[in-house]
């Protein structure tokens, strides 16, 4: 660790903010465009030959940036998550946030904090990532569309001419979902992995051509040599305990410091699983006798479901019931679920 520098860099949608310590701290700020980019890397450059950068995951505005110094011979980077970033501000007793403020303590992130090198996703997949995300958002703006449209048809005071914009909004909408479809199908198709991807969740209940492109969309994302628990942990379907001594003990809930969209992706397939499949339908109700609520049964079956796509990924074959649920007993069955629940 020594022969490295560290260096945090705060970002946002204009600038990049760059804290560099060698020993002797420094700092910069630069544009967040592509000339930006190589004036940042000069800088580490200039002070150190080999540096490790921290930058906090900030969606697609550091992406580019964080691409071009992955690529750099004796630069290590690392995306650190936000929420352990602000509990790492907390433990240090920072009481002010600014732009410098916040690449300093980045910097002392790396310095302090087990170093993870951060493994980009491949081009294709974050195309589709893309896609699939950008599908999703107008799905839902025009749902809300669609309610506006139904709220306003209840009432003759309307004025036609509001109507036939709502409608003309929701017609437009529709074919830009046709579109981004057809696109994504086309991206997947021209990709021998993703395509056999695709084929291997639809093979799973409940998992559809709409649920299939969410799903990959956010799997691609994933490291290669990630393990089932760190699949459950990326979604942030993990569970997240709170005890203390013996008197405090809340219920144990998921940590939710995952990917929220892969959440959302797995919630209607877990949803007509549960409804439809046998075998998810029993492993449902078995919880739900066992005394867990609704929601609670629901989210383990996200979780299982987690567990079958990863299983298919790796042998290559479609989904097979017996494998995900192999016939026990009713003691083993009962034990085998709570192992699951705690997993």
């Amino acid at each position: 660790m020594d022969k490295f520098a560290v260096a945090g860099v705060e970002v946002s949608a204009d600038v990049l903010v760059v804290a560099c310590d060698n020993g002797q701290q420094r700092s910069s700020e630069f544009p967040n465009t592509a000339t930006g980019h190589q004036q940042l890397l000069r800088f580490l450059r200039k002070h150190s030959p080999q540096v490790r950068v921290c930058l906090e995951s900030t969606g697609l505005y550091g992406l580019d940036a964080a691409l071009l110094l992955h690529a750099q011979p004796g630069v290590e980077i690392m995306v650190a998550n936000p929420r352990s970033v602000r509990h790492f501000a907390q433990a240090m007793m920072r009481r002010s946030k600014t732009d410098p403020l916040d690449a300093a303590l980045l910097a002392e992130y790396a310095r302090r904090m087990p170093f993870q090198p951060w493994q980009p996703p491949s081009l294709a997949g974050r195309q589709l990532c893309a896609l699939a995300r950008a599908i999703h958002q107008i799905t839902e703006s025009h749902t809300m569309q669609k309610n506006r449209l139904h709220a306003a048809s209840a009432t003759a005071t309307t004025p036609r001419i509001v109507l036939r914009e709502l409608e003309r909004s929701l017609a437009q909408q529709q074919r830009s979902m046709q579109r981004l479809t057809q696109e994504a199908l086309r991206h997947i198709d021209s990709d021998p992995q993703l395509q056999q991807r695709f084929r291997l969740l639809l093979s799973f209940p409940g998992i559809a051509q709409t649920s299939a492109l969410q799903l990959l969309g956010e799997l691609v994302l994933l490291a290669p040599d990630f393990t089932v628990r760190q699949w459950v942990a990326y979604a942030g379907l993990d569970p997240r305990q709170y005890t203390s001594g013996k008197s405090v003990e809340k219920k144990v809930r998921i940590s939710k410091v995952g990917n929220r969209h892969l959440r959302r992706a797995l919630f209607m397939p877990a949803l007509v699983a549960v409804r439809r499949h046998p075998g998810f339908h029993a492993y449902y109700q078995q919880l739900l006798a066992q005394g867990k609520l609704k929601m609670v049964a629901l989210v383990a079956a996200m979780r299982k479901l987690l567990h079958g796509i990863y299983g298919v990924f790796h042998s290559l074959q479609p989904f097979d019931a017996d494998k995900l649920f192999p016939l026990r007993s009713p003691i083993q069955s009962k034990t085998a679920i709570a192992q699951n629940i705690a997993c």
